[in-house]
């Protein structure tokens, strides 16, 4: 049997949001690196495991850009870390995590001659996901960036704030934000 970083057992974890389901991909992989195989189409990210889509975020800023292997024990760090605190399997509690983080409604503008209007529309569901890996990335790189705080540590506070829609974890902040405008723009 096949299992994340030979610790995480993938088969066990289960996706509660069904709007999310198909494009979380959970498929058991001993080391997530896809050697980018599902980059020849805009959708194929779907078919890349949800752990290695958070280590190529994790890759997004400055200092760990193509830096794979760093960001990969950033990861399995923060994944420890989640899995002592809350003796539940880490990939299930990041599961939790996208589908809280993720916006379900945004806003876009519309143009009515020289008018600009702003309309709420409802976000899809691969959009949502790829938000919300972005929120949690984001708010472990500024809770890491000038502190004495690490980057797995960062991570898997924020991951597990996200889990429990903290709503002073930086992802479910963006997201209620988001969320707010949509709602004002109806």
């Amino acid at each position: 049997m096949l299992k994340l970083f030979n610790k995480w057992d993938l088969t066990e974890v289960e996706v509660a949001d069904a709007g999310i389901k198909k494009y979380v991909n959970l498929d058991p992989v001993i080391v997530p690196h896809s050697n980018g195989k599902h980059a020849k189409q805009q959708f194929n990210k779907s078919e890349i495991c949800i752990v290695e889509r958070l280590v190529n975020n994790i890759m997004r800023e400055e200092t760990n850009t193509g830096k794979k292997q760093n960001a990969m024990a950033v990861v399995s760090e923060a994944l420890d870390i989640i899995h002592t605190k809350t003796k539940k399997n880490p990939v299930q509690v990041l599961v939790e995590a996208i589908a809280n983080a993720g916006p379900r409604e945004e806003v876009v503008r519309l143009k009515y001659g020289g008018i600009s209007v702003p309309k709420a529309v409802d976000t899809s569901s691969q959009r949502r996901v790829d938000t919300a890996l972005r929120y949690i990335s984001m708010g472990a790189k500024q809770a890491s960036f000038k502190s004495k705080k690490s980057a797995a540590s960062a991570l898997a506070a924020e991951i597990l704030a996200a889990a429990n829609r903290d709503a002073k974890c930086f992802s479910i902040n963006r997201k209620d934000a988001k969320e707010r405008v949509a709602k004002a723009a109806r």
